[in-house]
């Protein structure tokens, strides 16, 4: 599993897990009160100029800026595109396209 502190800029990932450092750890709390939760959506948008701290990430459609140390908590996994069809929806439900349609006839 890969560290949200390691995610290449712009990669886009889901997050797997969200650390507790020690028992009832405070940061680690606030990161999931925040949305890094299991199954959201999230990339890294930028880094700060010095030492790539602080990155910014953007987890749903919430952007936070957050220290290299607190996103080494976060466990993402990287989400591969896949193209499963490239007809038309009304094609690929077994509906000819009406404009495919009127050409033909």
């Amino acid at each position: 599993m890969m560290r949200l502190s390691e995610l290449p800029r712009r990669t886009p990932a889901v997050v797997q897990s969200v650390d507790d450092a020690t028992p009832g750890d405070p940061v680690a709390r606030r990161l999931r009160e925040l949305g890094f939760v299991p199954g959201e959506p999230v990339q890294v948008i930028a880094f700060g100029p010095f030492g790539m701290d602080p990155l910014v990430a953007q987890v749903g459609f919430t952007r936070f800026a957050l220290r290299r140390s607190e996103a080494a908590r976060i466990g993402v996994q990287v989400v591969s595109a896949t193209v499963t069809s490239i007809a038309p929806a009304s094609e690929a439900a077994g509906q000819p396209d009406s404009k495919a349609a009127q050409r033909t006839a």
